[in-house]
């Protein structure tokens, strides 16, 4: 355009050649015209940068500013904090919430460390022979209804490991509510473990229905379990884990916690009650944003 304003052509004959109209033209030229009506291209995309970045639609308000640190903070996902920013009026896109981390994080700040690791890393090596759980229900004689997630008082069991030699930590997972329970066990073995179960669901027993655990030898006394509890455990097929994905997922949420290889004794049944707490604190998308501790409770008033 510069060439063509250089030889005199009119704005309705450059718009022609370009193929705009002539009004775009002389509209490009009144906003980044310099003195004297010269025009030159640089200067022009310089000020429309400018004008970009000044625009309302671009800037953020402070209170929208601070309600993302909050969230972060509190290591909600920038989906979760999107979800519940549109719902209080604090309307941020979860990929802006992405770029402004990634800025803090080349300014020397820390809040990509709130940030869930998006890799999984697998143990190498041989895998120890799998031990045969006595008398256990395969996933595939599990009642149809609990696949859909519509029935209150179906749970999900898994364990998350320390530092070796340092104990375990029990997780249990309401399909339903999302409601997440775990508590620490000084060894990975089934005693402990069931003892675990048994204890964490016991004020809850009126709405256990069915467990659906992993095929670790720690819940070889499932049987005990489904007699205390009056509840039918199913076990999911070996090396599955997405049968059992909500508690899969929500143990990789813990890692943000209690990072992987810590030494478990060293972590308090205080802190453990405090991040049981900060996840089922934290709103889900499934849940239309709710919080699984306030969902389970109203589902149990219910039930």
């Amino acid at each position: 355009m510069e060439a063509y304003l250089r030889e005199g052509f009119s704005y309705r004959e450059i718009g022609k050649r370009l193929k705009v109209s002539h009004s775009t033209i002389s509209r490009e030229v009144r906003r980044n015209r310099i003195r004297d009506n010269h025009y030159l291209p640089e200067v022009a995309h310089a000020k429309t940068i400018k004008r970009r970045c000044q625009a309302t639609k671009y800037g953020i308000p402070a209170l929208t500013m601070t309600f993302v640190e909050f969230g972060l903070i509190q290591k909600w996902s920038p989906k979760q904090i999107a979800g519940v920013g549109k719902i209080i009026g604090c309307n941020v896109s979860h990929e802006w919430i992405y770029g402004y981390v990634q800025r803090d994080k080349l300014r020397g700040g820390k809040l990509y460390k709130q940030l869930r690791q998006g890799h999984r890393r697998y143990r190498r090596g041989n895998r120890a022979k799998r031990v045969i759980i006595p008398n256990c229900i395969g996933i595939e004689h599990r009642p149809a209804i609990v696949n859909r997630k519509k029935r209150f008082g179906d749970w999900e069991a898994d364990t998350v490991l320390g530092k070796q030699g340092t104990g375990a930590i029990v997780s249990l997972v309401e399909r339903k509510s999302k409601l997440y329970l775990i508590r620490k066990v000084p060894a990975k073995s089934a005693a402990d473990v069931a003892r675990a179960m048994v204890g964490m669901l016991w004020k809850y027993r009126r709405h256990v229905r069915t467990i659906t655990a992993g095929n670790g030898s720690e819940f070889c006394d499932h049987e005990l379990v489904a007699e205390k509890l009056k509840a039918d455990v199913y076990f999911a097929n070996p090396y599955s884990s997405w049968e059992r994905g909500l508690n899969e997922n929500f143990n990789g949420l813990l890692r943000q916690y209690i990072r992987k290889g810590t030494d478990l004794r060293t972590v308090t049944d205080k802190q453990i009650a405090e991040v049981e707490r900060a996840l089922n604190a934290r709103p889900r998308k499934c849940l239309g944003f709710k919080q699984p501790a306030v969902v389970f409770e109203q589902l149990r008033g219910a039930a």
